[in-house]
């Protein structure tokens, strides 16, 4: 199961008594997308700089340093065409690959624009 920030999700007890995520029950209008930052081998200042970049379009994010990544939270008030462009800019100049992990049917109806 996949879903954005703020989606509301089931989580019944297993017969052990775990929670686990099960059936998204309000699915969130935010997108997540997840950026694998190529440039500088994901380094912590690299990781900085792609936040920044996209805190500039108002969509927020973590840096996972483990795995030299960034998970950005886009939500459905943004620009979604001039997101779509950074993260195009973004992979043709090798920055990042990116990865569209969670998204609405805005954020697709503005890709096919």
């Amino acid at each position: 199961m996949y879903a954005a920030w703020r989606a509301e999700t089931s989580s019944p007890p297993t017969p052990d008594g775990v929670h686990r995520a099960g059936q998204v029950v309000s699915p969130s209008q935010n997108s997540t997308i997840r950026l694998l930052v190529l440039r500088d081998k994901g380094s912590s200042a690299a990781r900085q700089s792609v936040l920044n970049a996209f805190a500039e379009l108002s969509v927020g994010g973590e840096g996972v340093e483990r795995f030299g990544m960034v998970a950005l939270d886009v939500p459905p008030e943004v620009d979604l065409a001039k997101v779509q462009r950074l993260l195009d800019q973004g992979v043709a100049q090798e920055w990042w690959d990116m990865e569209e992990g969670c998204i609405t049917d805005a954020w697709q109806t503005a890709r096919t624009r």
